[in-house]
């Protein structure tokens, strides 16, 4: 039992925003690409192999992170903690975890296009690569953007085979979604990554951390105005895509940068936010094909 529970701190499982802000944007690219006027057996199949990979790749990304941040994570109060920098766990054993649960994604990638498969392998790249740009660039939330939202690229492919601008566009809406999120939860840490040297946005714009949320934000509502807009016109249906907004206005309201429980709470209103705008995709396409 006290493997299993160091191996669920270890991968996070016991904190599904990790994941579920991994998946909301796989949902997202599906059901806009989805074509709801088929059997919809095959959408529900291809969003439960996302969720499943969004759960595994999440799990061996948090791994990856923490062993190349040990020494960095035993000097910060949130993270000292974790089984790596405590010692709870070799690095040998959590790099085996890494590959099984790469392995375990690669099976649920090949299920899809080749176009999909090549995406997959490419975001590999992507995620094992963000660990070390808080290292080198005081951007590392918009690296993550570009990692964390992959996936609507791919659930796109996985029906069209094909990319496309509309999709391009709810991508960057989501490279912006999470490049506010993650300045919001980085904000809880900026005492101790400045001692050590660790660089991040919620650094960087410490002194106007609430504007620069607030822009990442606005441009995150424009772009995805614009995509439905562009795609499917507006109905009653878009007041879910105003509640995701709603939503980001109260984030901004209700974080402060000097106080984490604050920030931390704030960063998890987006699990619900993820949710709404799904709703709002899947509302939206039905509606447009019964037109």
């Amino acid at each position: 039992m006290n493997q299993l529970k160091i191996f669920i701190d270890l991968t996070r499982l016991n904190k599904p925003i990790g994941f579920m802000l991994l998946f909301w944007p796989c949902s997202w690219g599906l059901a806009f690409a989805y074509n709801f006027n088929l059997d919809t057996n095959k959408f529900l199949y291809f969003l439960l192999l996302f969720f499943l990979g969004s759960v595994l790749m999440r799990s061996a990304g948090c791994i990856f992170n923490d062993i190349v941040d040990r020494k960095i994570d035993k000097k910060v109060f949130r993270t000292k903690s974790r089984p790596i920098p405590s010692g709870k766990i070799s690095i040998q054993t959590s790099f085996l975890y890494v590959i099984t649960l790469c392995f375990l994604a690669l099976l649920i990638l090949i299920q899809f296009n080749k176009l999909t498969i090549l995406l997959g392998m490419a975001s590999m790249l992507l995620a094992f690569s963000y660990p070390f740009m808080k290292r080198i660039t005081y951007w590392p939330q918009l690296f993550l953007g570009l990692t964390f939202n992959w996936g609507i690229i791919m659930a796109w492919t996985s029906l069209n085979n094909e990319i496309s601008l509309e999709i391009i566009t709810l991508y960057l809406s989501a490279i912006f979604w999470t490049l506010g999120y993650d300045t919001i939860y980085g904000a809880q840490d900026i005492v101790d990554d400045e001692v050590i040297g660790v660089k991040s946005t919620s650094i960087k714009f410490k002194d106007n951390i609430k504007l620069f949320v607030s822009l990442c934000y606005l441009m995150t509502s424009i772009l995805i105005f614009l995509t439905f807009y562009y795609k499917m016109g507006f109905n009653y249906f878009t007041l879910l895509i105003f509640i995701f907004i709603l939503s980001l206005l109260y984030q901004i309201k209700i974080f402060n940068k000097n106080k984490p429980k604050k920030c931390l709470y704030a960063f998890k209103i987006n699990n619900f936010s993820g949710l709404i705008l799904f709703l709002g995709i899947m509302g939206l396409s039905e509606t447009f094909l019964i037109q």
